[in-house]
């Protein structure tokens, strides 16, 4: 089970788009027509969304020390192509980053921001997100075989899991084999943090975000 709650604000969005992939099963939630209307694409817009979640992943990776675990292409240069504006609130005077109407337009898109297209929605959460300080703890899991994104709520942000009950048990379990001479009949997989859902413990990959438009649970 995911130990770990989603993301605050904005960055929810983010880790429920790069966990719509789970490394492990080949799960892919784009996929599916429910999971392109979570994030209000077309079915022609799941090629670019997938581009965009590779290129986040890679960026948290970075933020937890990682190699990327695959050539993309940059995020900034994706965002580029997604320009946000300031809006001021006129009776409060609040000030908040909105899609721009298109291309290098400083006029703000008419409508809600939820119906932007999803690069501006993820352009301004991230912006959002360097303002309050939180964009570095969006991280990657090292696991190679997962890098399920979390956000980091350790008091030093040196956290390297997505779950300490899974992937955690699974690497202190490898380097307690690797320092044990090997005995007969051990056997090679299983055992404490299995992800199998049959044997007793959930993958932290079966509670993913639902509110991918917005912020998700309160934390």
């Amino acid at each position: 089970m995911n130990d770990r709650a989603s993301a605050p604000g904005g960055l929810a969005l983010v880790q429920t788009l790069v966990n719509t992939l789970d490394i492990e099963s080949g799960a892919d939630s784009l996929d599916t027509p429910e999971g392109l209307a979570r994030f209000g694409l077309a079915a022609d817009e799941a090629a670019g969304a997938r581009e965009l979640r590779e290129s986040l992943r890679v960026v948290c990776l970075a933020h937890a020390g990682h190699p990327a675990h695959r050539r993309v292409t940059p995020l900034g240069e994706l965002l580029a192509r997604a320009p946000l504006v300031v809006t001021l609130d006129e009776d409060g005077g609040a000030a908040r980053l909105v899609p721009a109407a298109g291309g290098t337009s400083t006029s703000p898109a008419p409508g809600p921001a939820a119906q932007a297209p999803l690069a501006h929605r993820v352009a301004a959460a991230i912006a959002e997100s360097l303002i309050e300080g939180t964009w570095p703890r969006l991280k990657a899991c090292e696991a190679p075989t997962c890098h399920w994104v979390y956000f980091d709520r350790s008091p030093a942000g040196r956290g390297r899991w997505c779950s300490m009950a899974v992937c955690g048990a699974r690497a202190k379990m490898r380097r307690y084999r690797a320092k044990r001479p090997a005995a007969a009949g051990d056997p090679a997989g299983g055992g404490a943090g299995s992800r199998t859902q049959s044997g007793g413990l959930r993958s932290p990959h079966s509670e993913v975000v639902q509110n991918a438009t917005g912020a998700g649970p309160a934390d």
